[in-house]
């Protein structure tokens, strides 16, 4: 209902404005608009040489492997081809959120995207009261995304170890957990929340990387590394995969559990606050100065990728996993027995001994939903 040029919404038996109400409004919005995000019109009614001055098209062919076409008539039917734009109605072209959100040479040019920029953020120290450095990029992701991952690591601090009596230098993440993860931050996040920080950011503090994006998840944050992704943008996670970016089988957050695990990281925390999805990436620590809290999602990150890889975690796994040695296996025995009581993991046979025992995450099929502890 609308009057005197205000939306109008029934909230109890008060009518108010809409505008007071913006998850309402989004919720509406949603289900009166039967358009997916992408194929809505970032742009209408432009001609051929505004399309080619507005999106990256060079970059669309590099990314296919494809030569570049001779001729605008040719550019223009190869972005039409994947709806990146659109015939218009009238005369010309419109130019489609999708083709916006992946090449926009300018993303503040489109008014449906403006705010979706990829905001950077290093901290000194472990808060955020002292920011060292911020960058945002105000172009398509798909244009920019080798650039987004290399000013990331750019940013984070390095980790020397000592290996056959070599210094070697490593960045305190690993590089493909940070793809991975900024690449399905890009992909999932809700368009449809928008104002200041709908965009997808990323935090580097001292101690740690937090990747957020706006939207809850679509799947369950305990069930991230065995649930297939489900995204509220099919057609950008596609072109995505079509351009390698991200992963094709829904392996993304696999590859991050195994590259942390590699590195003897603490396990990364999925985390939905609020109508926000976050990711954090923690820094090197070594075992002795873990919380239990930590120690237990470890050993639960550590039972879903040996699930997903049909290899059932055991004391032997949990030892390499931690950097254990096999003559303190029972320190092992006391993570997996905090796992246990914890119920995020429980044992499969608890009859056999306890070498041989073999635990599953706590999803896994336990009989009757039942935990054995």
């Amino acid at each position: 209902m609308a009057f005197d040029g205000y939306e109008f919404i029934r909230v109890g038996s008060v009518k108010q404005k809409l505008r007071g109400h913006p998850e309402k409004e989004r919720i509406l919005w949603q289900t009166f608009d039967r358009i997916s995000f992408e194929y809505g019109i970032a742009e209408t009614y432009v001609d051929g040489e505004t399309v080619m001055h507005k999106l990256n098209y060079p970059t669309y062919f590099h990314l296919l492997d494809l030569p570049l076409p001779d001729g605008r008539a040719a550019i223009l039917d190869a972005l039409l081809q994947d709806e990146l734009i659109n015939r218009s109605e009238a005369t010309g072209w419109d130019i489609t959120n999708l083709g916006a959100i992946l090449f926009a040479r300018e993303l503040r040019t489109f008014p449906s995207i403006r705010r979706k920029a990829v905001r950077i953020v290093r901290y000194s120290g472990r808060g955020r009261t002292d920011t060292l450095r911020e960058i945002e990029i105000f172009a398509g992701y798909a244009t920019e995304f080798q650039r987004i991952v290399d000013h990331i690591m750019t940013l984070v601090s390095s980790n020397e170890t000592i290996e056959k009596s070599l210094r070697k230098t490593e960045p305190a993440f690993p590089e493909i957990a940070v793809r991975e993860l900024v690449s399905n931050a890009l992909i999932h996040q809700d368009f449809s929340i928008s104002g200041s920080g709908a965009g997808p950011m990323v935090e580097i503090f001292d101690d740690r990387m937090e990747i957020t994006n706006p939207g809850k998840p679509l799947v369950d944050t305990d069930r991230f590394v065995d649930t297939p992704p489900k995204s509220r943008n099919e057609s950008l996670a596609s072109m995505m995969r079509r351009f390698r970016i991200c992963e094709e089988r829904g392996s993304g957050i696999d590859k991050v559990v195994r590259a942390v695990e590699t590195s003897r990281l603490p396990a990364p925390l999925f985390e939905s606050p609020g109508e926000f999805t976050k990711v954090v990436l923690f820094s090197r620590k070594p075992m002795s100065a873990m919380n239990k809290t930590e120690r237990v999602r470890a050993c639960y990150m550590h039972a879903c990728l040996r699930y997903v890889m049909n290899e059932p975690m055991n004391n032997a796994s949990v030892r390499e996993r931690f950097g254990i040695s096999q003559k303190n296996s029972a320190r092992a025995s006391k993570l997996l027995k905090e796992a246990v009581e914890s119920d995020f993991v429980f044992i499969r046979d608890p009859e056999s001994g306890y070498r041989s025992r073999t635990y599953l995450p706590f999803w896994a099929g336990s009989p009757n939903g039942v935990h054995y502890a």
